[in-house]
């Protein structure tokens, strides 16, 4: 085997796989606050790294918009998992819900951000829309199994619904009234 074959074969080293962790959540924490205009030196700040470390795993802005979006939906796919496991159904549905409209409402500019690395990837879309709705698949499926929830609704119908509402945050009492939405919708598909 030649040198470049054992280079490109060799798994990350551990301390890569922290800074990268780091850089991604930084990146988010910086990106709520700044919005897509935030410095990249200032990801690289908050995750106490030099900004070379942070363009070593992230070339471009928009490779670190992408890789932090992959995260976010990751994280919620992650969550909707671990809800699946305790929760009881129609509660798991609706904390992973919850969570969805707070992710967006307190990490509005991040949002604004990684709209702008969606934008124009169609895999990044894809990727996303099958992570969600299969989230949404997962908890619906438990809901519908339990008889608690009518089962005339597909998790990429529910996920339309959500992206809506993420949409209608014009206001500043918009977190409290997505929330509202999301309750309302959910106990409209109760079955009584």
């Amino acid at each position: 085997m030649d040198r470049t074959s054992q280079k490109t074969s060799r798994r990350p080293r551990a301390d890569s796989l922290r800074n990268r962790t780091r850089l991604l959540e930084a990146a988010a924490t910086v990106f709520a606050a700044g919005g897509p205009q935030a410095s990249l030196e200032a990801v690289a700040r908050q995750a106490g790294l030099g900004i070379g470390t942070l363009y070593r795993h992230f070339p471009t802005r928009e490779a670190l918009f992408e890789a932090v979006y992959r995260h976010e939906v990751d994280h919620l796919h992650d969550l909707a998992v671990r809800l699946a496991e305790g929760d009881e159904p129609v509660a798991a549905l609706r904390r992973w819900l919850h969570a969805n409209v707070r992710l967006v409402a307190t990490k509005r500019g991040m949002i604004e951000a990684l709209q702008l690395g969606a934008h124009g990837s169609s895999e990044l879309k894809a990727y996303s829309f099958e992570r969600m709705t299969g989230a949404l698949a997962l908890l619906l499926g438990r809901a519908i199994a339990a008889n608690e929830i009518r089962d005339d609704i597909a998790p990429e119908e529910f996920y339309r619904i959500l992206i809506g509402i993420f949409y209608s945050q014009g206001s500043p009492d918009w977190q409290p009234a997505a929330l509202r939405l999301v309750d309302v919708f959910v106990d409209g598909l109760r079955k009584r």
